[in-house]
């Protein structure tokens, strides 16, 4: 499945856009790392698994760009301590 999330630089975030609202991470970025500051799903699609699906999607993006993260949404340093395969794009 082709990851449908979408980076949107203008606003600074990658987007998944759902039936029912768009589901966001914003960012910010400085060369060669993206930084990773709030992942938003609108609420009446809480509890479906898209909030993953957009983090990873997110990750899958920041790492085909060859960048690390820092990880300053709760969510998001959570997806990531429950998926090892992402730990090596963490920037400590």
């Amino acid at each position: 499945m082709p990851n449908e999330v979408r980076d949107n630089p203008a606003l600074q975030r990658y987007e998944l856009e759902l039936e029912g609202g768009t589901s966001f991470v914003t960012y910010k970025r400085s060369p060669g790392v993206v930084s990773l500051l709030h992942a938003e799903v609108p609420a009446a699609l809480e509890g479906h698994g898209y909030g993953s699906a957009l983090v990873k999607g997110t990750l899958e993006l920041v790492r085909a760009e060859g960048s690390k993260v820092i990880a300053y949404c709760p969510f998001i340093a959570a997806y990531i301590r429950r998926h090892p395969e992402y730990e090596e794009m963490v920037l400590r």
